[in-house]
């Protein structure tokens, strides 16, 4: 097994967890998207320094509809950004420069993120302030409920694959649901624009010796709307986890970046 480089290139943390920005791409999602701003706020509003809902041209008019509920009702906290760039990663990509707080939640507007543990989540935060926080699937608690066999089975590969690949023992690698330091995403040259990204977002700080952290999640499909990622789309995770791994690692930062 391989053993992956501890080269730490990007800086550690000078001051511990201050405050969060909530990452919502939104296309089709009502109830499931009111219902997740809901909870963060139940749970975690003083950490909470934004909610960046990112909406796109294929936004429905009734997912809008509840986007402007929610701006009516929280006005200094939820805030929309239009996308340039395609595609759920360009949405990410872009919501990663916008982010104000100190920390960013990565987070899905269909429940399949389970919004009742962020709270969970940002005790790991607050404990280990340096570190990517990574629900994990797999961990024991986890579970998955509405996954199709075959999916689970190639999931389970996949994490498998990039597990051993990157010499690390995490389980879920490819799942989106994480709190980061800003300052390691907002360093970093990304250039997936499709779901890959999700990948690409952990491994690229993974190689640049930021640590990660594995907590517990429980999974449960998407009670509305349809997955704007394809069966065979999944397979473009091989070609993106392989390219990172033996990229030199300073060309995995933006070319501003001093070392």
């Amino acid at each position: 097994m391989p053993v992956l480089e501890q080269l730490e290139v990007l800086p550690q943390a000078e001051v511990g967890f201050q405050s969060l920005s909530i990452i919502l791409p939104v296309i089709n999602e009502t109830i499931s998207l009111e219902r997740t701003v809901e909870i963060v706020l139940r749970d975690a509003r003083q950490a909470i320094v934004e909610i960046l809902i990112v909406i796109c041209n294929k936004t429905t008019p009734q997912a809008l509809a509840i986007i402007n509920k929610l701006v009516e009702s929280y006005p200094h906290l939820v805030v929309v950004h239009s996308q340039s760039l395609p595609f759920l990663g360009g949405a990410l990509r872009e919501a990663f420069d916008l982010a104000r707080g100190g920390h960013t939640a990565l987070m899905a507007s269909d429940l399949e993120t389970n919004p009742d543990e962020l709270v969970q989540m940002i005790a790991a935060a607050k404990s280990h302030p340096d570190a990517i926080i990574q629900a994990s699937r797999w961990r024991k608690g986890g579970s998955f409920t509405g996954y199709s066999p075959l999916k689970l089975i190639l999931n389970r590969i996949f994490q498998m694959f990039f597990s051993a690949l990157y010499g690390v023992r995490l389980t879920d690698m490819t799942f989106g649901y994480r709190i980061y330091p800003t300052r390691v995403i907002q360093r970093i040259a990304w250039e997936e624009l499709r779901h890959p990204f999700l990948l690409e977002c952990l491994i690229k700080p993974l190689r640049l010796g930021t640590p990660v952290i594995e907590v517990t999640s429980v999974w449960t499909a998407r009670i509305e709307g349809e997955s704007q990622n394809t069966f065979f789309r999944n397979f473009v995770y091989f070609r993106t986890g392989i390219k990172t791994r033996f990229a030199n690692r300073k060309s995995l930062l933006k070319p501003e970046v001093v070392l």
